[in-house]
């Protein structure tokens, strides 16, 4: 089994537990990704042992699910790995399973969700147990249940949306049996808790590399509509653009991640997509930042595409108040959203019509590439250089009412004006300047007296 090589510090802990009188085998997703070809850091062992002969075993342990036969076990470095009693399901509700100790490893195997992730590795005798052909699948590149595909579901209604996330994820078929009990499923889905739907939703945007594969099968499904129908009636571009935003875990760039979740939102009402973010239980940071860049897009978008679909693209007047609009920290995420659109539309086009100048799906021309990325230099460089926020003033309230500008209403609404006189012309932009043009339009606005 050469593609089976578990790390020293698992086979460590697999020979003690044999060494005390138990079986010990990798199980799960690490044998599964092994036998693919890709690197997976989380090995989980089974064993006959109980959770209290595991903890009698080794000295540093974590009781992670004791009702359900998990022990945590630290390994020399300090990482804990997950140990399992071998288990069989005696009740189930949907969601939570009552299980009982004593069964064995087959018994267990018989238990899981699917045939990819039902294959145990004995790395002392190099034994890999496959009683459901799970191996076979692997080559097939098929997502399919252990046994009865409509009991599976019936079990645990998670794993309508993990079958979901395995497919995009390895870019493999759904078994049809499996694909009918999952639609099945999905009126029932609505009894999963909503820190669930947020972390299957996490999962996808984090180790898929096309999350539009699946997205639309949440959609054909009716998994969408039941669990986040805010974002069954998305526009379809949007989730074609999020196969052009990086992968977060290939980068190690968290934030990547968020961008990839603000796509799903990208032009909803601010209002709309902060409560959305918020029912599926996202922190109020991240429900900000994305509403934040929805409702710029919906305030913005017609404007920015208008732009950019000009010979030169857009000014840097215009860049300057769209960075303006959005926040200087969110001007970047705000383009590369917009880009991330663009791409996807481009794309559409060549599809439909090869050969044909690209447009987008409106019939209007998509910006290049190369113009999309020379706006970003641009955009990056103005909200880190010129004025944009009322704090790179060269004036401040104080200095207004010395020039005889009354507190109040009227020195708010005077500063809001020489800001947006200064992203017009950033040379306007000092102390004298933005004094004389606050006491002119003062002037002004009081009929020509003079100010007292």
């Amino acid at each position: 089994m050469p593609l089976l090589h578990p790390p020293e510090e698992v086979l460590e802990i697999a020979s003690k537990l044999r060494r005390a009188g138990f079986e010990a085998w990798c199980v799960g997703g690490a044998v599964r990704d092994a036998l693919l070809g890709h690197v997976h850091l989380d090995w989980d062992l089974a064993t006959s042992a109980t959770p209290p002969e595991v903890m009698r075993t080794f000295k540093r342990t974590v009781p992670v699910g004791i009702a359900f036969g998990t022990v945590g076990v630290m390994d020399r470095t300090g990482r804990l790995h997950e140990v399992t009693t071998f288990r069989h399901d005696v009740k189930t509700d949907g969601r939570h399973a009552e299980v009982q100790f004593g069964a064995s490893l087959d018994e267990d195997l018989a238990r899981r969700d699917f045939t990819i992730n039902a294959m145990a590795y004995n790395p002392d005798t190099q034994e890999l147990r496959d009683p459901f052909e799970g191996r076979a699948d692997l080559r097939r590149k098929l997502v399919r249940c252990v046994g009865d595909a409509e009991q599976r579901m019936k079990e645990d209604r998670l794993r309508a949306l993990r079958a979901l996330r395995f497919a995009a994820r390895f870019g493999f078929d759904i078994d049809p049996a499996t694909w009918r009990a999952i639609c099945d499923s999905a009126p029932y889905l609505g009894r999963l808790s909503a820190e669930r739907v947020k972390q299957e939703i996490e999962k996808t945007m984090e180790q898929v590399t096309r999350p539009s594969a699946a997205f639309a099968r949440w959609r054909d499904a009716g998994a969408l509509k039941e669990l986040v129908p805010h974002m069954h009636d998305a526009p379809a571009e949007r989730f074609a653009a999020l196969d052009y935003l990086p992968l977060p875990s290939l980068a190690g760039r968290p934030q990547r991640k968020v961008l990839r979740l603000a796509m799903l939102f990208f032009g909803d009402d601010r209002r709309d997509a902060d409560r959305a973010l918020k029912d599926l239980k996202f922190s109020n940071a991240d429900s900000a930042w994305i509403a934040r860049l929805a409702g710029a897009r919906a305030d913005l978008g017609a404007a920015v595409d208008a732009a950019m679909r000009r010979e030169g693209g857009a000014t840097d007047a215009e860049l300057r108040r769209w960075a303006a609009a959005v926040g200087r920290t969110a001007s970047a995420s705000f383009w590369r959203l917009n880009a991330a659109l663009w791409s996807a539309r481009r794309a559409e086009c060549a599809a439909r019509s090869p050969g044909v100048a690209v447009t987008s799906a409106q019939g209007d021309p998509a910006p290049s590439a190369q113009l999309v990325a020379r706006a970003h230099r641009r955009l990056v460089r103005i909200a880190y250089r010129d004025a944009i926020e009322m704090g790179d003033l060269q004036v401040d309230g104080e200095d207004l009412a010395s020039a005889g500008i009354p507190k109040g209403p009227a020195l708010g609404a005077t500063l809001k004006r020489l800001l947006e006189a200064v992203i017009e012309d950033p040379a306007l932009n000092t102390r004298d300047r933005l004094l004389e043009r606050a006491v002119q339009g003062a002037g002004s606005s009081t009929g020509g007296r003079a100010l007292p």
